[in-house]
């Protein structure tokens, strides 16, 4: 199954193999599984419309990342308020009804899926930013940073170095001005989660039991670079972390 799936010569490491970098590369992976998952022919509907390279409109584009129960939806609720902007989120809403199916796949595809996203979301950041800044929950960083550390065994010394390609933002994706990294400490976002009393995703879980995971998925994020994350702390109250938040957009958009 695996190798119906996955590209047909072996890359140099796993993480390379797991994460395609262009839509051309997300195309032809998903491609070769069309006819064993019916929903993937959508997915390529989807990309196919989506123009080679997209340019954003005037306003900035300022994304959220981090891992759950960081306060994401809140602070990104309360900025679009603050701003006057348009919410987005990632995976879109126009495929996100596949994660399920996804998700049981083998990593080459399941994360074929979370890339074609990505690309699928620029072109809604493309139009959106046009009318009104645009607040994103979650973006590229996330599906590189959950690739690369569930790709990657043993503690976060056996990441990648720093200066790898896997850290580099893809040349046909679509930039943002801004990428705000929220960070809470580990046990206060498990109290967060176990408040919230909802459904975990397999990656939640693997977050909540191996701690080195955790660890490696934070890394990662901190990596990223062609934009880097900008570290904002979102264990102070709501009203403090949207202050600071609203100085860095001030700052860099």
């Amino acid at each position: 199954m695996l190798r119906r799936c996955a590209p047909g010569s072996p890359g140099p490491r796993p993480v390379v193999r797991s994460l395609p970098r262009s839509a051309r590369a997300l195309r032809q992976r998903l491609s070769q599984c069309a006819e064993r998952i019916p929903e993937t022919e959508a997915v390529l509907d989807l990309l196919e419309k989506c123009p080679e390279y997209q340019k954003k409109g005037d306003f900035p584009v300022i994304v959220f990342e981090g891992l759950d129960a960081t306060g994401k939806t809140t602070v990104t609720q309360a900025v679009k308020d603050t701003l006057n902007g348009i919410l987005l989120r990632s995976p879109p809403a126009s495929i996100s009804q596949w994660r399920t199916v996804f998700d049981d796949e083998p990593t080459p595809v399941k994360r074929a899926f979370y890339a074609a996203g990505n690309y699928i979301l620029a072109s809604e950041i493309a139009k959106a930013s046009t009318q009104a800044p645009v607040i994103i929950d979650r973006y590229w960083h996330s599906t590189a940073a959950y690739t690369i550390a569930t790709e990657t065994s043993g503690k976060v010394q056996d990441l990648p170095p720093a200066q790898d390609e896997v850290y580099q933002w893809p040349e046909d994706l679509l930039k943002p001005d801004l990428v705000l990294l929220l960070t809470v400490d580990p046990e206060e976002r498990v109290r967060r989660l176990q408040r919230r009393g909802l459904q975990k995703t397999k990656e939640e879980a693997e977050l909540e039991a191996n701690s080195l995971f955790r660890q490696r998925v934070e890394e990662s994020y901190r990596r990223m670079v062609n934009p880097a994350c900008q570290e904002v702390d979102a264990s102070p109250s709501r009203e403090e972390v949207l202050k600071t938040v609203l100085q860095l957009i001030k700052k860099h958009c």
